[in-house]
């Protein structure tokens, strides 16, 4: 029971920690078009007073190439206006290392993939994107068809520098969510950034929509598609994270259902034990019944010491679960330390540490199942002694 409580418990703290990170640095709610968005402005003077709504800026969002010192990485580079901070993540409280400036020609980033890269607060690091690339492959198409005699070499490598002409960003803060995802994958740059290193001009690739209550983002977007364009993709957190939620659901549910037939397991034994008690106090109880006891007298010692049974393992279980969930991570460590053996790899499960949320109902179902699965564990055994003759059970036992 004390193992049910412990995974019932991490499933559930790693699916409501999962969310509070993706609602955390995620929007609420996207509004995109195919491509780019051009009349992203006036989108959102009409989102802005809807109802829940309590917030919408523009982004660029999109994979761009890092490097710094020779190494080279892709994360996912998120391009914001300084002010519309707070309607993605409230950065500030996130900052580990240097602080918020998301102005000029600066760049914040995640704390394990600065790890990874060296990098450190005051850093030039240069970023280019796929766009950059595109271009440069197209200026290559264009010379091909226009032949040598049309452009010279030194025309097209001019053009070629250009096109992937890098963008050099001062690093002035890194950033710790705890989603390991998020921290090694991620970069944030001034909107015009992005734009440029897009390509996008005045456009964006969308508008983030900041919800009073994430939850009742499903609601805001059933009245953004009916107020606004049908040709306009709106994504919900929810959506966009709807297989791994389910994943998690599903997966906690069936761990409940396996760990359930441990408790079978023991119960067996429970039963067991209460028959071997049965049989080598056949004489007793026979004594019992010629002395007057009645069956249900008798019936009632082995139901009583089955519930007993129960009940004590219960207990135990209960606290040593509980126990185990406290102290999840500090036997984590000592397993990874003492053993090799990591048992929450971060690059997997995308936390930095084990989450658990205790959660009463669950307990409680779990707590009062192996009660009765112990105490319906002593009605064989019952049976049994209720149908014990006095006579028989006097002369053979």
């Amino acid at each position: 029971m004390a193992v049910l409580i412990l995974v019932t418990a991490v499933m559930a703290g790693f699916e409501l920690e999962l969310q509070r990170k993706i609602v955390g640095f995620e929007p609420h709610l996207t509004v995109a078009s195919h491509g780019a968005f051009f009349d992203w402005r006036e989108f959102a003077k009409k989102a802005l007073p809807r109802k829940h709504v309590t917030g919408v800026a523009p982004y660029v969002q999109g994979p761009v190439i890092v490097e710094f010192n020779n190494l080279c990485i892709t994360p996912n580079m998120r391009g914001m206006r300084y002010d519309s901070e707070p309607i993605f993540i409230n950065i500030r409280k996130l900052l580990c290392k240097g602080s918020f400036d998301l102005t000029g020609d600066n760049v914040i980033l995640g704390l394990s993939l600065a790890d990874t890269l060296g990098i450190k607060v005051g850093d030039k690091i240069s970023v280019c994107s796929s766009s950059n690339l595109h271009t440069a492959i197209s200026e290559i198409d264009r010379a091909w068809d226009q032949k040598s005699h049309e452009s010279s070499y030194s025309n097209l490598l001019e053009r070629l520098r250009h096109a992937i002409q890098p963008e050099f960003l001062t690093v002035v803060g890194i950033f710790r969510t705890g989603h390991y995802l998020y921290d090694s994958e991620s970069i944030l740059v001034p909107l015009h950034i992005g734009q440029k290193l897009y390509n996008l001009g005045d456009n964006v690739h969308g508008l983030a929509v900041k919800i009073s209550d994430p939850y009742k983002s499903r609601e805001v977007k059933e009245d953004f598609l009916h107020a606004f364009s049908a040709a306009t993709r709106i994504d919900t957190w929810i959506e966009k994270n709807r297989s791994l939620f389910e994943a998690i659901r599903m997966e906690r549910s069936v761990m409940f259902f396996l760990l359930m037939f441990i408790i079978l397991v023991a119960a067996f034994s429970v039963m067991n034990t209460l028959i071997t008690t049965t049989v080598q106090k056949a004489r007793e109880i026979g004594i019992l019944k010629a002395l007057g006891a009645q069956t249900w007298q008798v019936v009632g010692v082995f139901i009583m010491h089955g519930m007993a049974i129960g009940l004590l393992g219960t207990m135990i279980g209960l606290g040593l679960g509980m126990c185990l969930v406290h102290y999840r991570n500090e036997i984590s460590h000592w397993i990874a330390f003492t053993l090799g053996i990591e048992i929450f790899p971060r690059d997997v499960y995308q936390l930095t540490e084990i989450p658990a949320e205790v959660i009463t109902s669950d307990v409680c179902t779990i707590c009062l199942s192996a009660f009765l699965i112990c105490a319906l564990a002593a009605v064989f055994p019952t049976w049994f002694a209720a149908r014990l003759d006095p006579a028989r059970a006097l002369r053979y036992g």
